[in-house]
């Protein structure tokens, strides 16, 4: 425990240096974050070297400076324009992982502990320096003792408990901000911070990436034009991923694609048919197929790799999804919106107004633009970052087609410049439609409508006795929101206020006028105590006629 507490302190000390670093001062001072370190001393804001760029520069250089956790949390935080704004997602998609490989002595002593033997048992053998290095694990190429090639990805040592310290901390980090910063409570940081953490995690299981692998498997080994790497699970822990070793040319290595005599039109239009039917027929899709997750092999095979970023559709999704494609089609502004509030969870105080005119101006974008030269995966990404403007929170798997279809469109753009995409993903289009206007699918939906409101019917009774009971025992709360209330009393409160100042004036002159009315009658006036009251009276009422004219005249309001 007290060990935890240090390596905390320590984190905290070089969290705040590195904020102060990168510009992010006012952070520092405004949470605190000097006095909550135990021990620590508060120093003045330290303007850093590296904090003249934006502000997306800027919080990608200060997560390569905190390191793996953060590298890798700013990663998946690039797959969500749904959680984040447009400009700050595409720097961040910029952050590599730039750690050094950890030594072989480590790789064997951890290939003990996991799968129970020596290296030299269980690998005919194995090379000690790595294919590749990243911020959770690193990959070596081995041979099996029944002679399979393979790459065995190895979990860093002692990764897990410093990405459990660093999200600790965060979390700790975001309930502050968000008692301090409006933005931070507008964006809901610390929800934010529970989703990317969530995602981070399963990436810390290599089973969740194996069983993917196994799926994947399954769902293509009836297809020879796609190759899926077996997994070994006799060399397989937690923490230790045994597969076989793939040899091919990067989807994106154009040159050694001539040179091999690969035909790049037909590798594209091959590429963007499986990204298409992973999404809209078998809602099970890889989710970041970049050029270092697929290869080309020979005989113009496509194999994918490293499945830890995988997206599900359900059939409701694939729903979802195919009504906004279908929106998107017909350029469908009323469309779009509904199926935007569909999908998401809407806050109560959403504008609907103002979201269908961000989705027309989304629309007059593309307005008279060929299909052939509008980008799917972009214009998604659009809709949802209209949807995060208005903190409509879209499911993540949703979020993550966007980004998937993006990364597709631009390896496809390179290998074809002229092929269209909305061509390619026509037939799904219409396929997509058929389903949704079969006999079969629409008594289904039939049928869940029919449930949902009998379920509805069943639980009204109980509802309305519990309606009942609250209001019987007075305990029913009736919220009134008027927009800006809280200016209208202010301005009710100061009209009010010169109105009985005003009377109180009309008061003292019919007193001061009773006073002058009785005196001309009587024919002297009459002292009180000695002291002229016509006189004073007077001076008394110009004063506070004065003082009510310049008010008046202050406020604008004559």
């Amino acid at each position: 425990m007290f060990g935890k507490k240090i390596r905390h302190i320590n984190r905290y000390r070089e969290i705040a240096a590195a904020l102060l670093n990168h510009g992010f001062d006012y952070i520092v001072e405004e949470i605190g974050l000097p006095q909550s370190i135990p021990y620590g001393h508060r120093s003045h804001p330290v303007v850093g070297k590296n904090n003249t760029g934006g502000l997306g520069e800027r919080i990608r250089l200060l997560l390569e400076q905190l390191g793996p956790t953060y590298v890798k949390l700013g990663q998946i935080a690039s797959t969500r324009p749904d959680l984040l704004p447009a400009e700050i997602t595409a720097e961040l998609e910029k952050l590599q992982d730039d750690v050094p490989s950890f030594p072989f002595s480590e790789v064997r002593t951890l290939l003990k502990e996991e799968l129970g033997a020596d290296l030299e048992e269980l690998f005919q053998q194995f090379d000690p320096e790595p294919l590749a290095a990243a911020s959770i694990g690193q990959v070596h190429r081995a041979q099996l003792k029944t002679g399979q090639q393979v790459a065995v990805k190895i979990q860093r040592p002692g990764i897990a408990a410093m990405i459990e310290t660093d999200l600790e901390i965060l979390r700790e980090l975001a309930v502050l901000a968000e008692r301090r910063f409006s933005w931070a409570e507008t964006y809901q940081l610390t929800d934010m911070i529970d989703e990317l953490a969530k995602s981070l995690l399963v990436e810390l299981d290599y089973t969740i990436e194996a069983r993917n692998a196994e799926k994947f498997l399954k769902h293509y080994q009836a297809d020879p034009t796609i190759y899926i790497p077996t997994v070994y699970w006799e060399c397989f822990s937690q923490k230790v991923l045994t597969a076989a070793y793939v040899e091919g040319v990067k989807i994106s290595e154009l040159e050694q694609l001539e040179q091999q005599g690969y035909n790049r039109s037909h590798i594209a239009e091959h590429f963007a048919k499986e990204i298409f039917q992973q999404i809209f027929i078998a809602g099970f899709f890889h989710g970041d197929p970049h050029p270092g997750n697929v290869l080309v092999l020979p005989g113009e095979t496509i194999a994918f790799l490293d499945f830890g970023m995988v997206g599900r559709l359900s059939s409701e999704k694939k729903y979802h999804l195919a009504s906004l494609v279908i929106g998107l089609m017909r350029q469908n502004s009323a469309e779009l919106a509904q199926t935007i509030f569909r999908m998401g969870i809407v806050p109560d105080r959403v504008d609907r107004t103002q979201l269908h005119d961000d989705i027309e101006l989304l629309r007059e974008r593309y307005y008279g633009v060929p299909l052939s030269q509008i980008s799917l995966g972009d214009t998604i990404i659009q809709i949802f970052a209209t949807a995060q403007k208005h903190k409509i929170k879209m499911p993540a798997d949703l979020a993550l087609v966007g980004k998937a279809l993006l990364t597709m469109e631009g390896i496809v753009e390179r290998l074809d410049p002229q092929l269209s995409i909305l061509t390619v993903a026509e037939p799904f289009g219409k396929k997509l439609l058929r389903e949704r206007l079969h006999p079969l699918t629409l008594g289904k939906m039939v049928w869940h409508t029919i449930s949902d409101f009998r379920e509805l019917m069943l639980n009204l009774p109980r509802h309305v006795q519990e309606l009942s009971t609250v209001v019987k025992h007075g305990r029913l709360r009736l919220e009134i929101i008027i927009p800006d209330m809280e200016y209208s009393l202010k301005t009710i409160e100061r009209i009010s206020n010169r109105l009985s100042f005003g009377i109180i004036l009309l008061a003292f002159s019919m007193i001061m006028a009773s006073v002058i009315i009785s005196s001309s009658l009587v024919g002297q006036v009459s002292p009180l105590w000695n002291i002229p009251v016509l006189e004073i009276g007077f001076v008394i009422a110009m004063i506070l006629f004065i003082w009510l004219l310049y008010a008046i005249i202050r406020s604008g309001k004559l």
